[in-house]
């Protein structure tokens, strides 16, 4: 079995767990935390295949950007970091 391989499905499986718990999880904070975890193992996929320019730009304006701007909105919307809907009274 060659290294590349057991790499991706390494990269692979880890892609698939975090993309289930990011729809799976009760807060917003840690399915913002999942989404990053899956961009990144996407972008370690790209660079495992040889495309470094996408998986770059993967990792950076993607696993970069996008939860910084999802967690700015969180915080925007929230009186409270953590609080969810129905814990608010």
């Amino acid at each position: 079995m060659d290294i590349d391989l057991v790499l991706f499905l390494v990269l692979s499986s880890v892609e698939v767990g975090a993309a289930y718990l990011v729809i799976a999880s009760r807060r917003l904070v840690h399915s913002v935390f999942w989404l990053f975890v899956t961009l990144i193992t996407i972008g370690g996929i790209y660079i495992l295949l040889r495309s470094e320019f996408v998986g770059l730009i993967q990792l950076v304006v993607y696993a970069g950007a996008v939860p910084v701007l999802f967690l700015f909105g969180i915080m925007l919307t929230r009186r409270k970091i953590m609080e969810e809907p129905h814990e608010a009274k």
